[in-house]
């Protein structure tokens, strides 16, 4: 099915729409029927679009274009200093899945000053790191533990997870850290990581309770 030249039209003015219900059918009829010529204006849109579910559906229309095409534009998106840019770049890489991108996750984006770009970038990086540099990524993301509110440090206690034995030293080494909130937040990361069925909020409230009686919440 070939779009015509109308339809283009049509839907590049319903991505500008000022209805948010317009902008998210543009988005579906353009993943629908995909064409290179909409990556720059989707990723364009990524970066300034205020809607959840409109930002979901252009995350889906890019993966629906060949990685070709998307990596190299959302990598470039990167390096913005909107952080929505960043962030919604690093959302749709993860969601891609194309290991190619994976030198552009860098630890400037892991330790990103705006929560939900480091957030976005924990996630892709668990997503996109090739086999052996999973040791090298965990240390970069351990120095993140303690910092931002509850959603963050789940974000951050899943990826860790994700990586498997390779966070066990660092988190036993966080355990003993002098900040009680580095300290409280890898003692749920171990407690998840033996016992991922038993919650987060549970985890965090069971090591929180240890460290505040002087614990490190570690084994035993």
């Amino acid at each position: 099915m070939t779009r015509s030249e109308a339809d283009t039209t049509r839907a590049l003015r319903g991505l500008a729409s000022g209805d948010p219900s317009v902008r998210l059918r543009a988005a579906l009829a353009i993943g629908t029927t995909p064409d290179p010529a909409f990556v720059d204006p989707l990723v364009d849109r990524c970066a300034t679009e205020p809607d959840f579910s409109v930002r979901e559906m252009l995350t889906w229309a890019l993966t629906r274009h060949p990685a070709e095409e998307t990596v190299p534009r959302l990598v470039a998106a990167l390096g913005s200093t909107r952080a929505q840019a960043r962030s919604q770049a690093l959302h749709t890489l993860s969601k891609i899945g194309d290991r190619r991108a994976w030198p552009a996750v860098t630890r400037a984006l892991l330790t990103d000053a705006d929560d939900e770009v480091a957030r976005s970038a924990w996630r892709a990086a668990v997503a996109l790191v090739p086999d052996g540099a999973e040791a090298g990524l965990a240390a970069v993301l351990a120095t993140q533990l303690g910092r931002g509110d509850r959603a963050t440090w789940l974000s951050l206690s899943r990826a860790l997870t994700a990586l498997g034995e390779v966070v066990a030293p660092l988190l036993h080494t966080a355990g003993t850290d002098p900040d009680p909130r580095v300290r409280a937040h890898a003692a749920a990361t171990q407690r998840l990581v033996r016992d991922p069925d038993a919650g987060f909020e549970f985890s965090l409230g069971e090591a929180t309770r240890v460290v505040a009686l002087g614990g490190t919440g570690g084994p035993g």
